[in-house]
């Protein structure tokens, strides 16, 4: 069963994956740059709290968008 930081993980790079796609692919974001932000700087912030849960896919593993 996961941890509560593995789920919050995983619901932060879906989340981030989607709004990616809405934005870069459909170029119609649901979310504004801060809310974008915000999710970005919480998955940083939990994968730097446990470095074990990094991954190579991970959004903060990327150096620029797609």
């Amino acid at each position: 069963m996961p941890t509560p930081p593995e789920r919050r993980v995983r619901e932060l790079r879906d989340a981030i994956r989607h709004h990616e796609e809405r934005y870069y692919i459909h170029n119609d974001p649901e979310s504004s740059d801060a809310e974008f932000d915000h999710l970005l700087h919480e998955l940083e912030r939990l994968e730097a709290e446990h470095p074990e849960l990094v991954t190579p896919d991970s959004p903060t593993q990327r150096v620029a968008g797609r």
